[in-house]
């Protein structure tokens, strides 16, 4: 037995008999017991719990809290960087007034047949495939479905491959749990400006570019890591997805008898087997990585088809009460909290749909305006085949979707100075023709995993429905009361109550603070208590091993913190006071801790580091995206006159277009309504023309002729 380990198993043996944790109180969750609770002797058998952590992952036996101030003793990283994952030396690109890293390929070459699917030979469809191959040309995977995430900074593993990482001293990080309750507890304070639309929409967003994949659950009786009573199965310890998030018998919301909160860990490159550059392991990804509408149209061939009507290029929608609904989800008892299989469980391009209500809201309303759109094109054009309507009603409802994005919500999120400045959106009524095949749009670990979690701090915990006149009703909807459980939006007139409530009510500010709804509640399932967003959110990071921030303060142009006192720049002093009793050094601070503490900068949403991760994620999605909206290109643009179209997209006519029967709405419905965004009459806020996409020559094979041209000449005429 080497000596790391034999140091590991005595510190599990002194901290059976004496735990020492700074814990939130439960009277207040704000306040934090600024004295060292010292508890000896619990009275469960948290020795046999110990025991259970030693086996079978010794990493996690740690005690709830580390406060001795051991240094360092090797280096930033532990273990030697491999070479693959070194930039190619091109010129740095300056963002934030620093030098940064260049957008362009972390690496140089990328496997093509192992978990990516791809096969076969790139055709220059005007379309994009639904798996996300072939946007590049020069390299088919970039961006496509089943296939890693990209990375700014190397790995951190304990071991250099897959373990997660221990503070620089080779001692156990600070639990996950620990770190949530006591330096993000629930205050509840409303945005003042921004409403609930703009917290969900970018789940949206997030949800069409990324999402886990983690492997099934082990066993022959299929029990978890962690089961439902918050005990460790045993049996399945032995597991190396198993890596639960440990609770402590003084934790302030869970009783003593809870040993652990569900996690697993996300499958990698190398846990599926496939040959890899890179020594360390990297995640895979499930869907597409651009924002192409993955969730409405999924991330396959098999899985688009079957969401079609196969009729003049419509989805699959139920009809209740004369409005389109989601299709009901054929294994509904398995995915949805219901009582019944014939209850109310949506199926969609994503498994997600039915996670948590507004989401469900804005996916409904996808649907219907991507059938909104194609019956409008099969009007205009009845000689279009069904594969070329819903092709033509596909690129539409991308682009507007783009549009939002980068036009409407990306700019509240980064400062719209930034946008501009770091040209993630432009000042043209022009194309915009930035796309740049050297850039890989793959989704950056450190964005999905850490930055781009930052804003689950925006969350409400209960949700407004809001009436026509835009009166609040005396009723509120507990969020954990319905995840996956979707059928309140169809009860009485919520649907339009919940979309006036996105439109209306405010967003949770951005700040360290997180509603109890999701850090204690989280997937109860009509149990009292839930999981844990915020140390999940923690713990996912490890999992996936994310350099520190520290590393990132430096990586995006900050002074690296020497001392606690450094981070004093973006992080209040109450916060790092915090930090300082929970971590052993400043270089042992999580990038996703440290970068949800900053103070947000000036304009933006978010603090410093995360704002620098952030805009590299969005500069890449859109300059590395071949079927971007804006460009010109012969085989995939849009023309001039339906690009204008386009632009005058809005979240707010989104809602008008495709609710029940909301009526009035303002313009910008990111934004709380105010004198200088009154509340307008849904016929006065812009509106798409279609007409400009009415083919005027006719062909029996039913293919459009009108788009993917810059000049369209004697096939297109203004009507």
């Amino acid at each position: 037995m080497d000596l790391k380990k034999l140091y590991i198993i005595g510190l599990i043996l002194i901290f059976q008999l004496v735990d020492v944790s700074i814990a939130a109180t439960p009277e207040n969750s704000a306040s934090v017991r600024k004295s060292r609770a010292l508890r000896v002797g619990d009275s469960w058998s948290y020795s046999s719990f110990y025991q259970t952590l030693r086996n079978y992952f010794g990493y996690e036996a740690e005690p709830e809290n580390q406060f001795s101030k051991i240094a360092p003793t090797h280096g930033s990283y532990g273990f030697p960087v491999p070479n693959s994952i070194h930039l190619n030396p091109v010129p740095p690109v300056h963002v934030m007034g620093t030098s940064h890293w260049t957008r362009r390929n972390a690496y140089p070459k990328v496997n093509q047949t192992c978990g990516k699917i791809f096969l076969g030979q790139c055709q220059r469809s005007p379309y994009r495939s639904y798996d996300g191959s072939c946007n590049n040309l020069v390299n088919p995977t970039w961006g496509m479905a089943q296939t890693p995430y990209s990375r700014l900074l190397p790995a951190i593993y304990s071991d250099g491959i897959w373990q997660p990482a221990l503070s620089r001293s080779g001692r156990p990080l600070p639990r996950s749990r620990v770190l949530s309750y006591t330096l993000f507890p629930e205050v509840r304070i409303k945005d003042p400006r921004w409403t609930l639309a703009t917290m969900q929409y970018g789940q949206i967003i997030t949800h069409d570019m990324a999402e886990l994949i983690t492997p099934p659950m082990t066993g022959s009786r299929n029990v978890p890591c962690c089961t439902n009573n918050g005990q460790l199965a045993v049996q399945n310890l032995n597991d190396p997805s198993c890596f639960p998030i440990v609770v402590g018998p003084n934790d302030p919301v869970y009783p003593m008898t809870t040993q652990c909160l569900a996690f697993r860990r996300t499958v990698t490159d190398q846990s599926l087997g496939c040959p890899s550059e890179n020594r360390f392991a990297e995640q895979m990804t499930r869907v597409t990585q651009f924002l192409d509408l993955s969730l409405v149209y999924g991330s396959a061939e098999t899985m688009a088809l079957g969401l079609r009507t196969g009729i003049k290029g419509k989805m699959l929608a139920d009809i209740r009460n004369g409005k389109e609904w989601l299709p009901h989800h054929p294994n509904a008892s398995t995915v949805c909290n219901i009582d019944s299989p014939n209850d109310v469980c949506y199926l969609a391009g994503d498994d997600r749909v039915n996670q948590n209500t507004q989401l469900t809201v804005i996916q409904i309303i996808l649907l219907r305006e991507h059938n909104r759109i194609a019956e409008r094109l099969s009007a205009l054009n009845p000689h279009w085949s069904d594969e070329t309507i819903f092709q033509e009603t596909r690129r539409i409802l991308i682009a507007i979707h783009q549009h939002i994005s980068y036009v409407e919500w990306l700019p509240i999120i980064t400062g719209p100075e930034n946008a501009l400045k770091y040209k993630l959106i432009y000042n043209t009524d022009d194309y915009v023709d930035d796309y740049d095949q050297n850039v890989n749009p793959t989704v950056l670990n450190e964005h999905s995993n850490a930055a781009n979690r930052v804003f689950h701090s925006l969350v409400a915990g209960y949700l407004k429905l809001v009436q026509e006149n835009r009166s609040p009703s005396q009723t509120l909807l507990r969020l954990s009361d319905w995840f996956q459980r979707p059928s309140v939006i169809e009860q009485a007139n919520n649907m339009d109550a919940l979309t006036r409530g996105l439109a209306d009510q405010p967003e949770q500010a951005r700040d360290p603070f997180y509603d109890h709804e999701i850090t204690v509640f989280l997937f109860r399932m009509r149990n009292r208590l839930g999981n844990d967003l915020r140390a999940t959110d923690i713990h996912r990071a490890r999992d996936h091993g994310l350099a520190s921030y520290n590393d990132f303060r430096e990586f995006c142009g900050l002074r690296r913190a020497r001392t606690w006192a450094d981070f004093s720049d973006f992080i209040s002093a109450k916060s790092i006071e915090k930090l300082s009793q929970l971590y052993e050094t400043p270089d042992d601070v999580d990038l996703a801790v440290g970068g949800s503490l900053e103070n947000n900068v000036d304009g933006a949403l978010t603090g410093p580091t995360f704002l620098c991760i952030l805009i590299e994620q969005f500069h890449r999605t859109r300059v590395g995206d071949r079927f971007w909206y804006e460009n010109s290109n012969p085989d995939t643009g849009f023309t001039r006159e339906q690009l204008r179209e386009i632009r005058k997209a809005s979240i707010g006519r989104l809602f008008c277009d495709n609710s029940d029967n909301v009526r009035n709405m303002q313009l910008r419905a990111f934004e709380i309504p105010s004198p200088s965004n009154p509340i307008m009459r849904c016929e006065e806020l812009p509106a798409i023309d279609l007409n400009h996409w009415k083919d005027f020559a006719p062909d029996v094979t039913g293919h459009a002729h009108i788009n993917h041209a810059q000049n369209i000449g004697i096939f297109y005429k203004k009507k």
